[in-house]
């Protein structure tokens, strides 16, 4: 009896440890867009909030540039990716979903110069130097890239790491110009008081897409877009959405709204027909 007893309290100390364990955090990536320290700076009060809302335990992850990050999803280090970088024909495998996005209208890619800069066309940028942020960025290396490459203009490419190091770059006088994210170009123009003119501008493309590993349940799943999406109606969600946007000088419509693998066919057709060679990794 005494023994019976003793098992019994042993299992009801096991099980209420468990019970008071945290769970495991999930991997959440973020796209090198800005340095990291900005990206922290933004990001951990909305994965603060997404953690609490939904009950999913989320910790940010990024690498110091953004084929870093991209890197850690493909290995399989990441269960959440805030990217616009699976969307390759070998990528798209992989079986990532797309469950969420930015809200508002999409981005486009932009080749800029200086406001009083003598390049008029992509033309004049023949043999000239140009800055991107990294050979992985959408808007801001395989759009504009490819967009040269139709024109028959051949230039030195220069790469940054994120898409503000590529902005810094060129305006410190090491490129001619730069191919860049016109969202995050128009933000960072904002805060430094830039003026620079658009050489070139690209179709629309929605936003960077909130994707989760194969392996994430989809309960799991729901319960973090579930959050996402009701963040921007939540007051102390949206209070944080707006302090973060304040740090990079974002415009409204702020947070998050539901989003599927479809809304993103358009990402698929350029991967299909660019002159741009893509990492097969």
């Amino acid at each position: 009896m005494l023994r019976h007893l003793a098992r019994l309290l042993i299992l009801a100390a096991t099980l209420l440890a468990a019970g008071a364990a945290p769970a495991q955090a999930l991997r959440f990536g973020v796209l090198n867009q800005r340095s990291p320290q900005l990206t922290a700076q933004y990001w951990n009060p909305i994965l603060e909030f997404v953690s609490r809302k939904s009950g999913v335990p989320l910790e940010l992850r990024i690498g110091k540039a953004a084929p870093d990050t991209t890197a850690m999803a493909l290995r399989g280090e990441l269960d959440f990716y805030y990217t616009n970088h699976l969307f390759t024909v070998e990528r798209d495998r992989l079986g990532w979903r797309v469950f969420g996005r930015a809200a508002g209208d999409g981005i486009r890619a932009v080749i800029v110069v200086a406001e009083d800069s003598p390049i008029k066309s992509l033309e004049d940028l023949q043999d000239k130097g140009v800055v991107f942020p990294s050979i992985e960025a959408f808007a801001g290396y395989s759009v504009p890239m490819d967009a040269l490459l139709k024109a028959g203009v051949s230039v030195k490419a220069h790469f940054a790491g994120n898409q503000e190091g590529a902005i810094a770059q060129w305006r410190s006088g090491s490129a001619s110009a730069a191919g860049v994210n016109a969202k995050v170009m128009a933000e960072y123009a904002k805060r430094e008081g830039l003026r620079y003119r658009s050489l070139w501008t690209s179709q629309p493309y929605l936003d960077l897409a909130l994707m989760a590993h194969p392996r994430v349940p989809s309960t799991t799943v729901e319960r973090v877009q579930a959050a996402f999406d009701g963040m921007a109606q939540d007051p102390a969600g949206a209070r944080i959405l707006e302090a973060s946007a304040a740090l990079i000088g974002q415009k409204p419509p702020f947070g998050f709204v539901a989003a599927a693998n479809a809304d993103y066919e358009n990402y698929r057709v350029f991967y299909r027909t660019t002159l741009v060679r893509q990492s097969v990794h």
